[in-house]
């Protein structure tokens, strides 16, 4: 059975990727279109197939639309395009923002077309990495009933895995992505800068800790993130929390103590759920990162117990 024909607009990260993997899976490309035509040129010179600067000139040719932009751009693209004719009834077009719903897509419906929304749940760093990560990845999909089929066939295609999810849901549904991603490169980058201050560099400390980040991964992935914790809090060991605590204070800002204690806040929480500690154990750490966190010194815990 043939696949339907596409037309790429944007020809960032995530709009390079799926092409390229679209046509690996035989499905035709149209054309494909950026602000920048040096940017549509030199992705369609891969794709062999035309670049342009001007959607509306391509878009009419395809089955599939994809609008692969910043989210910012979707709703004066879609409006630009429906304006100039650039949608037909009973296409399908979509976009791949992770908090934008279907809706964004104005003019879509009004043109006879359906609108979904298909947001892989995969860090795109670069085209490179997308290529090896996108396959195998979920998709949060949303939209028009008529548009999900079509929707779901492209991520089986992609060798993906999908789940519905209602417009509502999606700034949250987001958030948590970018939790669990972009706060993880956030807390790498607090790591590594603290072995910088005896001696390593930031690459060389980011090789030493990556088997403990994997090794963690893993732990998460057999038991659950629950039963994964470890570590000083998972222990109720009071006196290791107050060391680190005496350390950072005198190697970083009080805004990183701060997140330290904050972090280490809602890991009793965790550790509650998990049963390792009673409630007089997490209120007594409570108390420590309380006042961590108003820059009272650690040391004086030591004192009150």
């Amino acid at each position: 059975m043939s696949k339907p024909s596409f037309a790429l607009i944007g020809c960032g990260k995530v709009g390079s990727a799926l092409a390229y993997l679209l046509k690996e899976k035989n499905y035709p490309v149209v054309g494909v279109a950026s602000k920048s035509i040096a940017s549509a040129q030199k992705l369609a010179k891969k794709l062999n197939c035309e670049a342009v600067n001007k959607p509306e000139k391509i878009t009419p040719q395809a089955k599939l639309v994809f609008i692969t932009t910043p989210d910012r751009e979707i709703a004066r693209i879609a409006l630009s395009l429906a304006s100039h004719g650039g949608f037909r009834p009973g296409q399908v077009v979509i976009h791949t923002s992770g908090v934008c719903g279907a809706g964004e897509l104005h003019g879509v419906r009004e043109a006879g077309a359906f609108a979904v929304s298909m947001h892989p749940i995969q860090a795109v760093a670069d085209v490179k990495t997308a290529l090896k990560n996108l396959p195998g990845s979920y998709f949060a999909l949303e939209g028009d009933v008529e548009a999900l089929p079509v929707a779901t066939a492209i991520v089986s295609d992609l060798g993906g895995r999908f789940f519905f999810i209602q417009a509502k849901d999606k700034p949250l549904y987001h958030a948590a992505a970018c939790i669990i991603s972009n706060y993880l490169v956030g807390l790498a980058y607090f790591s590594t800068g603290l072995y910088q201050s005896f001696g390593l560099s930031r690459k060389e400390a980011f090789q030493a800790l990556l088997p403990l980040v994997q090794g963690t991964l893993n732990n998460i992935k057999q038991n659950g993130p629950t039963l994964a914790l470890t570590g000083p809090i998972d222990r109720g060991d009071e006196k290791t929390i107050i060391s680190h605590l005496n350390a950072l204070t005198q190697k970083v800002t009080q805004e990183e103590v701060a997140l330290y204690c904050t972090l280490g806040s809602y890991i009793v929480s965790v550790a509650r759920k998990k049963g390792s500690l009673d409630a007089e154990q997490a209120a007594r750490l409570q108390t420590i990162f309380a006042k961590g966190k108003t820059q009272q010194h650690p040391l004086e815990m030591l004192k009150d117990k």
